[in-house]
């Protein structure tokens, strides 16, 4: 891949954590941030209810899945709870050239494809604060039996154990901390001198335009 001008945020948790929500929350919140966008991820699992396809996720087939599988179209995927989900690529690149900063909503697994293949690149791994808050949490949601949950908890050891794998750890213990937090992290990858020399390179130029050429042989703002 070439060389793209947006940043690339992959935000991981365990089933339960407040993962979605916290997301959900920041893109109300954006106002803070530079143009970014949530990637909406395929998934060949069944629509809950209230979920819009194209909006919460695209709902394919197992069959159209395999088909993007073999041909090559995802950035990354994952099979999850005998389910598969997968980001798609050529919406992602095209994204990312255009100078869009992507939020993935992704698990380890997807993390890992991912990491060695660009450079523009950052991870959040968001914790419960205690295993009893997290099985009280997927319990609230009333969408799993009891033996879903259990599975759900056993997973959620699983993939705590990778957290050392993340750039950046949230605890969502209080909510609103834990969104300023996230919001936080994101805003200041943004503001590295590589993407604020993009953004602004005209003022850049023009504050030096005094001595532009003096400076041009010591200090490149190409």
């Amino acid at each position: 891949m070439k060389k793209c001008i947006g940043s690339l945020c992959a935000v991981s948790a365990p089933s339960g954590t407040g993962k979605s929500t916290l997301i959900c929350a920041l893109q109300k919140k954006n106002c803070l941030l530079f143009d970014t966008q949530l990637s909406i991820s395929y998934t060949t699992r069944k629509r809950r209810f209230g979920e819009k396809h194209g909006v919460d996720y695209y709902f394919i087939s197992f069959k159209k899945f395999k088909f993007m599988i073999d041909n090559n179209m995802f950035f990354e995927y994952a099979k999850i709870f005998n389910n598969y989900y997968g980001t798609g690529k050529n919406k992602i690149e095209s994204m990312l050239n255009a100078g869009t900063h992507i939020i993935l909503d992704i698990d380890w697994k997807g993390v890992q494809q991912i990491k060695n293949r660009v450079t523009n690149f950052f991870t959040i791994f968001i914790l419960p604060p205690s295993k009893e808050e997290l099985e009280l949490r997927l319990r609230l949601r009333r969408k799993d039996t009891n033996e879903i949950i259990s599975n759900r908890m056993k997973h959620a050891v699983n993939d705590i154990c990778h957290f050392k794998e993340y750039d950046y750890i949230i605890i969502n213990d209080d909510f609103n901390i834990a969104l300023f937090h996230l919001q936080s992290i994101i805003l200041s990858e943004q503001l590295r001198l590589v993407y604020q020399k993009q953004q602004h390179n005209d003022l850049i130029i023009d504050l030096l335009s005094e001595n532009y050429c003096k400076i041009k042989r010591t200090y490149s703002i190409e």
